[in-house]
């Protein structure tokens, strides 16, 4: 038993400010060839029915790509959880998933591993974790299947002043979903990553 991709709409969230990349448009650096968000798009399109983008600045290049770009509906960068609602406020199917620009080689699976995880689960939100190599699970929040019917329940939680992703998914029925290739979330925040992805 598993979710039809066809219900489920994918998002790429390009719309962070870039501090820690020195300011600059992450989603538009070059990796090898094509610019980071249109990888991750180009990977995420197979698993899932439709896609799109967050972008806060940029829009054409983003608008490029061919794909719906929304911004968010607050213009200070607010963080992921804008990008969340962004896309829950355009989303037509029963399901969105969400992943960053910045981690191009997220597993080709993702999408069906968590939309199983959370049919098993019967949990409303299910993000993707790995183990590091200390043992410990990091959770990456970023990459997350939620019910497009949780749109009142985030635009809610961020009017009220909140950000932070684990807070809202603690408030919702939320499923973690270990992945053994913690290789594959390797996410370019800094020039220097954005240099080490290029040699993976």
């Amino acid at each position: 038993m598993n979710i039809d991709p066809q219900q489920i709409t994918g998002l790429v969230l390009a719309g962070g400010r870039g501090s820690r990349m020195g300011g600059v448009d992450k989603g538009l650096q070059n990796h090898q060839g094509l610019p980071l968000a249109l990888h991750a798009l180009l990977r995420l399109q197979p698993q899932v029915g439709r896609t799109m983008i967050n972008a806060n600045r940029n829009l054409g290049a983003y608008e490029a790509m061919g794909v719906p770009v929304w911004p968010d509906a607050n213009a200070d960068y607010p963080g992921p959880l804008a990008g969340f609602l962004a896309g829950l406020e355009h989303c037509e199917t029963p399901y969105l998933v969400t992943v960053p620009c910045d981690t191009p080689q997220f597993p080709t699976d993702l999408v069906e591993r968590l939309a199983r995880a959370l049919l098993e689960a019967d949990a409303e939100v299910a993000i993707a974790a790995t183990r590091e190599a200390d043992g410990e699970v990091q959770r990456h929040p970023v990459f997350c299947l939620m019910k497009a019917e949780l749109v009142e329940s985030l635009g809610a939680f961020i009017h009220g002043g909140q950000r932070k992703i684990d807070r809202w998914c603690g408030q919702q029925r939320c499923v973690e979903v270990l992945f053994d290739e913690a290789e594959a979330f390797f996410n370019a925040n800094t020039p220097d990553e954005l240099r080490r992805l290029q040699t993976k």
